[in-house]
Order: C-alpha cells, then structure tokens, then sequence
C-alpha cells in the first residue's frame, strides 16, 4: 500500500507551502481565536484534502494561485463541519485529542466553526473565485441533507440500500468529489474535465466511506473485538442492509427490534455483528467497495499519464486498504 509521502510527492512544494497559506487565513486579533486555530492547527490529519484539490488541479492543468485558494476553502469547510458534528454528537475527543467543546465549551466551538465557514467565503469572495464557492456550496447542502436523513432513518430503521447509498453519496463522497471538482476548477478545465473529476470523486468518497463502515464490523478496539459504533448509535449500514434484506421476515423483525431496543447492550451488539458476519454482510460490502473502487480508477485512465495520475492511483488504492 502506497504511504502517503509517496501519494504527496508530485505536489510537495504545493503542500509545504499550504500549510502557511491556510494558517494565514485563520489569523485573527481575537486572542482566544488565535489559541483555538493554533490548536486545531497542531492537530491536522493527513491532509487527504488539500492533496486530492492539487492532484486534481495538476492533472487537468497547471496549478495556480487559485488552487491553494481552492484548497484552503475545502479544508476550512471540512473543519468546520467536523467542530460543528463533535458538538451535535456530544463527542469529546478526535483523533486521540480533545475536540473543541470538550476544551472550550459547545457555545465556543459552534462560533470558532461559523468562524472558519465565514472565513472561507471571505476568502473566496476576495480573489473572485465564484466558480469554486459554488461547488463548495452545493456540497455543505448536501452534507447537511445526508445528515438529516440518515437521523431520520435511524429513527424508523426502513433504509434500503438505495438510500444508504444516497446517505453517503450526500455526507461523503459529495466533500470528495467538491475537492477535486474544485481542483479542476481552479486550473480553469473545460467542462469535460470538470464531470470526470467531479464523477472520479464521487465514486472515491462512496468507497471511502464503505470501508469506514467496514470497519465498524471488522476492525477491532484494544481488546480484539469490532466496535459496533454504528450499531449503538442505529446506523443501519451496508453490512446490516444487506443481511436484512436476504434472511426472514423472522429473523428481521428480531434484529430490527434489538436495535431498537438493546442497542446500548454491549453482548446483544456484539450478536448482531457475529449474524453480519455469519451472513456474508462482510464479502458483499467488501465487494461493492471494490465496484467503487474500480469506477474511480476507470474514470483516472480517461486522463493522460502523468505522476499527478499515478498519485491519485495509488490514493484510491490506499483509500480502500488502509487500516484506520
């Protein structure tokens, strides 16, 4: 599996000189701002982002000032959204760290988010750059419609797999695909490039996000068991859709109402991961993984060879092996 020093190579200097540019936009004279970004700032993942908006705006074109631009309002979004999710979800650690309103309190971390949302489309707003905000927009519409939705399912538990795959086509795959539209976007591709790139990211993020779900039946926790993470908050995934749909209306109802019901009850979660498994929810979502998988790299082979390409390549290969 390629790393990700290997992934970010032809664009190295474009992420080294990112991580300034980015923090530039976050300063503020507001001295409790300034301490929140620093944090956030020291806490940065692997940057998939920011690497998908210039590998994308280098295999379509030339990168340009545009594109950090592009790149930092993605990631300002992406921040934002995951402050304000933390908040709504009462979650209090991120990535091993304490989340904002754990530090600093909900009412805090909801305005540092507005913060970082106002300061995307200043910025956009600044260099004229209409074209990337509209895309940036459409994807905070969807993100938050998928979230809606997928609250509203997990109240009645009647998602099919159609809307499970409207759920993360809207909550995912619609940011990935936003990061490369918008790298496109921002080298000025023809409208060609701009519906591949844009088709390319939506089929990375729907794999990106099956093996998230993966990962709730497979991965295990410090004492070898799978977390069952979405089962205890009633997300009714790939796995368990699919299972549901191929067993008896017996077998059905009994699993739908200990969802309902014992969804909290570590041993009745762990006997609903053990009937995914003993089903074949694992290999039937593993497969649809690799579908989306291989979508991705079939829309890639419509490009010219370059080492742009070759990334992205081995991005969506990392996307589907990766361990966390």
């Amino acid at each position: 599996m390629a790393s990700s020093s290997s992934i970010k190579r032809p664009i190295k200097t474009e992420m080294e000189r990112f991580e300034p540019f980015f923090s530039e936009q976050l300063k503020s004279k507001i001295p409790l701002l300034g301490v929140i970004t620093n944090y956030i700032l020291r806490r940065k993942g692997k940057q998939m982002r920011p690497m998908l908006v210039f590998l994308s705006a280098k295999v379509t074109g030339t990168i340009s000032e545009s594109s950090y631009v592009a790149a930092t309002l993605i990631e300002l979004l992406h921040t934002a959204t995951l402050i304000h999710d933390d908040v709504v979800d009462e979650t209090y650690q991120r990535r091993g760290f304490f989340s904002i309103n754990a530090l600093w309190k909900s009412k805090i971390a909801v305005l540092v988010g507005d913060y970082f949302l106002s300061r995307g489309l200043m910025l956009a707003l600044d260099t004229d750059q209409i074209g990337v905000l509209k895309v940036v927009s459409k994807a905070v519409q969807e993100m938050s419609e998928g979230e809606l939705l997928q609250i509203e399912k997990s109240r009645k538990l009647d998602i099919t797999e159609e809307v499970y795959y409207e759920i993360i086509t809207k909550k995912t795959a619609t940011l990935i695909a936003a990061c490369t539209t918008a790298g496109a976007h921002s080298v000025d591709a023809g409208e060609e490039k701009l519906a591949l790139m844009k088709e390319f990211g939506t089929y990375l993020g729907i794999a990106f996000q099956i093996k998230d779900d993966l990962f709730d039946y497979e991965k295990t926790d410090l004492i070898g068991k799978p977390t069952g993470n979405d089962i205890r908050e009633k997300k009714m995934t790939l796995p368990l859709i699919y299972v549901l749909n191929n067993c008896d209306t017996k077998q059905r109802k009994k699993v739908l109402s200990t969802i309902r019901r014992h969804h909290k009850n570590d041993k009745k979660v762990a006997e609903i991961i053990q009937f995914v498994r003993d089903n074949g929810g694992i290999e039937y979502t593993h497969d649809k993984m690799i579908e989306y998988k291989n979508k991705a790299l079939e829309v890639l082979e419509k490009f010219d060879d370059s080492e742009a390409k070759q990334s992205l390549k081995e991005l969506v290969d990392y996307t589907t092996e990766r361990k966390k």
